[in-house]
This record gives C-alpha cells, structure tokens and sequence, in this order.
C-alpha cells in the first residue's frame, strides 16, 4: 500500500511530468487543442510507460550497462508500434487526430526517463505502478489544457457547444500554438503558487505548534 501511495503521489504530484518536470512538452503543446487529443494522447503515453516499464524492470539484471538505452528504445518503440496499429485499426478517427505523434512516443522524455531513472532499478511492481501513475499525471495535465484551450479557443468542450457566438466570442489564438505557450505558462504558474503557498502554509503551521 506505501508502494502505491508513494507512486500516485509521485505521478500526480510531486514529480507530475509536465507541471514539475516540464517533460513531453512537444506533444502537450501540439495535441491539446481539444480535451478528446489531450486524453487520447495521455492514455497512449500511459499504455507504452506501464508496458516498457514492466518489461525493462523484468529485464534490469540482464541488459548490459554499455547498450541499456538502446535496449529500452527498442522495448519502448516495440510498445508504440503496437499502440499505433491498434489505435489505426480499432480507433482510426483518434489515430488521425494525434498522427505523427503516436510514433514520437518512442522519443519522449517521460518514457525514456522513467525507463533509465525508476524502472530499471526497480521491481516489477513498483515500476508498473510508476508507469500508470506517471502516465495518468500526464494524462491529468493534457486534458486541463486541452479543457482550457478549448473552451477559450472555441466555446467548446468534447466539441459540443457549451458558450454560444451570442454571447461568447472565441479566442482563437488558444487553439493555435501561442495559445498552447500562454495556457501552459498560466497554468505552471498556477501550480507552482499553490506548492509555494502550501509549504509557507506548513512551515507556519510547524512555527505555531513550537511556539
């Protein structure tokens, strides 16, 4: 259970990919101009993290030291050709969406860094559970975004109106790639003041209670 704490506090918080990190920024920037691209994109990423995490921890004792990052590559590229046939054949109108990047998974510095960083040091357990809290964390921060641009870029949410033209009027430039740098930029922003204020919050507590 302290397995399982530790690893969802981890992902989603404390070392969440894109708020903390700052990891995977070309697909957070490029997919999210819609909440369906920004869930669609962080599932896919989840699917290949809890994959090649497994089998890269499974194999820690065995891949040479000299060729482990090409090692975890392969492993890693092998999952992503796996999710992209997939998602071709079974949900091709989501495969067209995120095109180009269901294959750069392979390349992505949440995949390749978990792999190098937790899950080959670590048992089997615990780096599937980094792979699916890690992914949901990035997950979580793609769909916020994708909600944020969205609604401001288009009035919209899963593409159904929810701010009419009568009374709303779009901001286009959000669903545009400036867009994606200023929502992202607000909402680090956001993150990073709510962690600063929780601390100072803590330290007065610890403060009080000696005093």
């Amino acid at each position: 259970m302290s397995i399982l704490k530790d690893r969802a506090k981890a992902g989603l918080i404390d070392d969440n990919p894109t708020f903390v990190q700052v990891l995977g920024m070309c697909p957070t920037l490029a997919v999210t101009s819609s909440v369906i691209n920004g869930i669609g994109m962080g599932l896919s990423t989840t699917v290949v993290l809890l994959g090649s995490n497994v089998v890269i921890s499974l194999l820690r004792k065995i891949i040479p030291a000299k060729v482990r990052i090409p090692a975890f590559i392969v492993v890693i590229a092998t999952f992503v050709t796996i999710l992209d046939l997939l998602l071709q054949g079974f949900i091709p109108s989501l495969y067209d969406s995120l095109g180009l990047f269901i294959p750069l998974i392979v390349v992505n510095c949440i995949v390749l860094g978990r792999a190098e960083a937790f899950a080959s040091k670590n048992g089997v357990l615990a780096s599937a559970l980094d792979g699916i809290f890690m992914g949901l964390g990035f997950t979580m921060a793609l769909t916020i975004l994708g909600m944020i641009r969205e609604i401001l870029g288009a009035g919209q949410i899963f593409g159904i109106t929810i701010l009419p033209e009568a009374i709303y009027q779009p901001i286009t430039i959000f669903l545009l790639a400036p867009g994606a740098f200023m929502a992202l930029g607000a909402m680090l922003a956001v993150y990073n003041y709510m962690k600063i204020r929780k601390v100072n919050l803590a330290k007065q507590g610890k403060e009080v209670a000696g005093e």
